[in-house]
């Protein structure tokens, strides 16, 4: 009876370890399919700017005009002309900066922590920006840190071949203009994809009182945490570099939406992944409990989570979402849903929550996502 048990452990053991292999795959295929062609234009920046400082100017190993031009312009579609120039001017400084004193003072200890002290301290009087003064500060270190051999094309060669990467850099990212909505709506999408699928998962799980099922469904939404991560951090850096930008500011507020969206569907993981727990505790437990009712309101949520998906991913206003949401929250009342258990009664009240975070994020205001509820 022991092995067996263990046999079962075992099995359902790899049984996760697939499922989150399957899930952190879909997640890494769809980072490829956003990033493909920002990395392209990126590496075919770095080439130009290489074969300019190599071809045009002379230099032989203009080291530093693919690396200025790939830190400028990035692997990520979030391409503001003031992000790319912030960090191609961060690199000039750094470069500048260490030829300056690999020139006049040589290479040594005192002198890497000089050359770092004046390249943050002239980034900071410059901008406020962070990313401006980390490049100055790690490009001044790499310079001072080199041999001198390194050096190519004169006293400031390695200065110019920075000027040239980050000058092919900015010239891609104002050739190249992309929405800055675009990136977020589309994680916002496959997050709250994630959110649904879970949900339909224990739906399933609780209509046919299969364990295995709603196992399934609380693997699925642990491992979805670093896709709600990554789009409240794109949405949130979006929305601040709209801010900054003249071009970016009418998409300022759909920013912010979506910021607020990607906060309240991470809550209602959170609540998702509670709900399922419990429905696994009942499920596991000796009595029966009659979970049909229960796995209905659920699967409405679950439909209501497919349209905010996809609204979210146009860009459209998520009407329809918030009408089968607000139909939702409508039928949970734990005394309808199970008048003589309160357990499953327990379930429906952690649902409840999960429908206001969800109405939330599909931009309802909070009083009347509350309000949708029964009274109890």
């Amino acid at each position: 009876m022991s092995s067996s048990a263990d046999l079962d452990r075992t099995s359902r053991g790899w049984h996760d370890v697939l499922l989150v292999a399957r899930v952190r795959r879909r997640q890494g295929v769809a980072r490829v399919r956003a990033a493909w062609f920002p990395i392209l234009q990126a590496s075919v920046a770095a080439g130009i700017a290489f074969g300019i400082a190599h071809y045009v100017l002379g230099h032989p190993y203009p080291f530093f005009a693919p690396v200025s031009a790939w830190i400028a312009l990035g692997f990520s579609t979030d391409r503001s002309a003031r992000r790319v120039a912030e960090l191609a001017v961060g690199v000039a400084i750094g470069v500048g900066l260490g030829d300056a004193v690999v020139h006049v003072i040589g290479t040594g200890l005192w002198q890497v922590a000089l050359v770092l002290f004046v390249a943050a301290t002239v980034s900071r009087l410059l901008d406020r920006g962070a990313m401006l003064t980390t490049q100055a500060g790690v490009q001044a270190i790499v310079i001072v840190g080199l041999p001198a051999a390194a050096a190519t094309g004169g006293p400031f060669g390695r200065w110019t071949d920075a000027l040239v990467g980050g000058a092919v850099a900015l010239a891609v990212a104002l050739l190249t203009p992309s929405d800055p909505r675009r990136h977020p709506r589309a994680l916002g999408q496959r997050a709250v994809d994630e959110v649904a699928a879970v949900l339909h998962l224990l739906a399933r799980g609780l209509r046919a009182g299969s364990a295995s099922d709603v196992e399934d469904a609380l693997v699925r939404g642990r491992a979805s945490q670093p896709s709600l991560d990554e789009w409240t951090d794109v949405a949130t850096n979006a929305r601040d570099l709209a801010r900054l930008s003249p071009a970016g500011r009418r998409h300022h507020d759909e920013l912010a939406l979506l910021v607020a969206a990607s906060v309240q569907t991470d809550r209602a993981m959170r609540n998702a992944r509670v709900l399922t727990r419990r429905a696994l505790a009942l499920l596991d437990a000796p009595a029966t409990h009659d979970l049909r009712a229960a796995a209905d309101r659920i699967e409405a949520t679950a439909h209501a989570a497919d349209d905010l998906a996809a609204e979210i991913g146009t860009g459209r206003d998520p009407a329809r979402a918030r009408s089968g949401l607000l139909a939702a929250a409508g039928a949970l009342d734990p005394f309808v849903v199970a008048p003589q258990d309160w357990q499953v009664q327990s379930l429906v009240l952690l649902h409840r929550s999960l429908v206001v975070d969800l109405l939330e994020a599909a931009g309802e205001d909070p009083a009347r996502a509350r309000a949708a509820l029964p009274e109890m």
